[in-house]
């Protein structure tokens, strides 16, 4: 938690709410967080122990002013949390997220929680929840035309926006898939106990390059993991490494396939695994446009603030 001015100067409360974490800021008239809390009490745990009373003990922690509004986006409005936000059908404008928020009944607080994604398409149908939010605060610093946004995570987002419209999305289970065949595959005895994999390593940004230039290819690259270790000395950080950048190549490709050929590429990440794909872009031969994935959460709900309360 950190303090930068009085909590009476506090405008409205932002919450991230996802499967598994919690963040909560207080932010001020001028826009600046005055406040923040993080806890593991994700969706998961709220639905247990009650999501107004989470919400509360974080409120009281930072001495929040009483009936403060607060916007909340994520894993609250899934069917699961605590009230259902739904979603907007694509083709869908970011502008019209805010308006489509959910209030919860029964607190005399305004509390409202932001709607998901929903691709209605019967050979592709797909949601997004939370991520919009992303987008809406990422919009800011993107131009005119068309753009394709990636959000890694466990079941990482591509994006495709067309003038502030989300034209289509695509997700990928990349992340899953990786933790799935490295515990339960062949490939567990190859990278068995394997550290972390570095951003710079040459058999991660080669695998990237091979499964963009030949996805085809994946499952035989795939088993090329075990035979390496097996007959070519492939180390066991090694080995990780051409896993996880098969996996990510492959996803690579196949969103890239799902757009038009040179569209600008937004990456909206953060941390180890930002740093990670930033990386395996490059090898695809793309040079993307960062943006942090906290910043862009924050200035999606408070554009979100904004639109709702004119703030």
């Amino acid at each position: 938690m950190t303090h930068t001015a009085s909590p009476t100067d506090a405008a409205y409360v932002a919450v991230d709410w996802g499967t598994s974490s919690f963040r909560l800021w207080l932010v001020g008239r001028d826009g600046a967080a005055l406040a923040e809390r993080r806890s593991g009490e994700g969706m998961t745990t709220a639905a247990r122990t009650g999501f107004a009373e989470v919400l509360q003990s974080h409120l009281a922690a930072i001495s929040a002013p009483e009936g403060l509004p607060v916007l909340i986006c994520g894993m609250a409005g899934a069917k699961q949390g605590w009230v259902e936000a739904g979603y907007l059908d694509t083709p869908a404008a970011l502008s019209a997220i805010p308006a489509a928020a959910v209030r919860v009944p029964g607190v005399e607080a305004d509390i409202r929680i932001l709607p998901g994604l929903a691709q209605r398409d019967a050979t592709a149908p797909d949601v997004i929840r939370g991520e919009e939010t992303q987008l809406l605060g990422a919009a800011a610093d993107l131009g005119s035309g068309n753009h394709l946004v990636c959000m890694p995570g466990t079941h990482s987002k591509w994006v495709r926006l067309s003038g502030g419209k989300v034209e289509g999305f695509s997700t990928f289970m990349t992340g899953e898939l990786f933790d799935a065949v490295a515990k339960n595959t062949i490939l567990s005895h190859a990278i068995a106990d394997a550290g972390a994999i570095a951003p710079d390593n040459t058999a991660f940004r080669a695998a990237v390059t091979r499964m963009v230039a030949n996805p085809a290819l994946a499952t035989s690259q795939l088993f090329s993991v075990r035979a390496g270790s097996l007959i070519a000395g492939l180390s066991p950080e090694d080995a990780k490494a051409r896993l996880s950048g098969t996996l990510i190549g492959l996803e690579i490709a196949g969103a890239l396939s799902l757009a038009a050929k040179d569209t600008p590429v937004m990456l909206v990440a953060s941390g180890s695994l930002g740093t990670l794909y930033g990386q395996a872009l490059a090898a695809a031969g793309l040079s993307p446009t960062v943006i942090d994935a906290d910043t862009a959460v924050r200035t999606g709900l408070a554009v979100g603030a904004k639109a709702l309360w004119s703030l």
